[in-house]
């Protein structure tokens, strides 16, 4: 067997590829692609299925952030266009899951502006919005920034099934994104919301300037973790921040990148997420043939995302399934048989 087929084989164990493993697929993949392409399908399929999970997000708190990540259009030092409000009621917040929910959602995500939430009545609307959210029959998920230990007890106490807070890039890169803030308060929370028992969602943004070795790093980081979901965005630069120059990265690039984090991440779910469109373009159904497992659909942070029906579209077409529609049709099958035993049982009841 080749690189290829040992590494997919290695995979499919459990054991995902190591991080010399990974720089050496990602370069010998560039001259078959597809054979790589296709090995990660498997990988994917192994471990999650035919079933593609669908997430949405909203920008619960946008604008005014202190921070100074050079591809965030929402920080205040950067002349952007993006517009700057408050914490959304909880009201609202409920009624764009409930319009997730229609779209086949799973999961619903608020994201908050800035480095950490501190007021105490935006605490109080985030936590009657969670418990709103969980009661639409969606899981509710939230990235409020930097959290302790206690606050994220409290949000798991309060029915939060996950914690998002995207790692971004390499911690030997971190410094070239940003400046106000050490990487370590980012693993640091990664690790708190694990400790209290949420499941946790951390990533990368890809296209900032970072080679692949960083990218093949912070994959190795979200090992170590032992992180649930991947999302993998890719840079939208947007006007008047300053990372608003860089060209776009090759989608075959991004496409053995999603390859290569299946191979060293072969039981994690992957998520393709912002920028996926506009970055990918045609190709955008090769990324779950590369080994993506999860779509994040409708709109972003600050950018406009694809109608929901244009994925679901793309995962039947694929021959997958949104979980969303798999599991109402199990829970169809269930509560039909427990009809029918009901009324074998009544029957049988009826003739004693």
């Amino acid at each position: 067997m080749d690189l290829t087929d040992n590494l997919a084989h290695k995979a499919i164990k459990g054991k995902g590829a190591s991080v010399s493993e990974a720089l050496e697929l990602f370069i010998e993949g560039c001259g078959n692609p597809y054979r790589v392409f296709s090995a990660a399908s498997e990988i994917r399929e192994h471990f999650k299925g035919k079933e593609i999970i669908l997430c949405s997000i909203t920008n619960a708190k946008s604008g005014r952030c202190s921070e100074d990540c050079k591809f965030c259009a929402q920080s205040y030092r950067y002349s952007t266009e993006v517009p700057s409000y408050p914490l959304k009621s909880a009201k609202e917040l409920i009624a764009e899951a409930a319009q997730a929910k229609k779209d086949g959602a799973e999961y619903f995500g608020m994201v908050t502006s800035g480095k950490r939430v501190k007021a105490k009545k935006e605490w109080t609307e985030i936590y009657k919005a969670i418990l709103g959210i969980h009661q639409i029959g969606l899981r509710p998920c939230a990235s409020l920034g930097i959290i302790d230990a206690d606050r994220a007890s409290e949000l798991k106490a309060a029915g939060l099934f996950r914690y998002h807070h995207n790692l971004e890039t390499a911690r030997s890169y971190f410094k070239n994104i940003c400046t106000t803030h050490d990487y370590e308060e980012n693993v640091e929370t990664i690790r708190v919301a694990k400790a209290a028992g949420l499941s946790v969602c951390a990533g990368a943004l890809i296209g900032m300037g970072e080679g692949v070795t960083h990218r093949i790093e912070l994959a190795a980081t979200l090992r170590q973790l032992n992180v649930d979901s991947v999302p993998i965005n890719i840079l939208n630069p947007i006007k008047g921040t300053p990372l608003s120059h860089l060209p776009p990265l090759p989608p075959m690039e991004i496409l053995m990148t999603i390859a290569v984090y299946r191979f060293m991440l072969p039981d994690k779910d992957i998520k393709l997420c912002g920028g996926k469109e506009m970055n990918l373009r045609q190709l955008l159904p090769l990324g779950i043939i590369a080994g993506a497992n999860s779509l994040m659909t409708g709109n972003y942070l600050t950018t406009t995302g694809r109608g929901s029906r244009l994925d679901h579209e793309m995962i039947a077409d694929l021959g997958l399934f949104p979980t969303r529609e798999l599991d109402i049709c199990r829970c169809g099958m269930e509560e039909r048989n427990a009809c029918l035993s009901g009324k074998t049982a009544k029957k049988k009841s009826a003739r004693k």
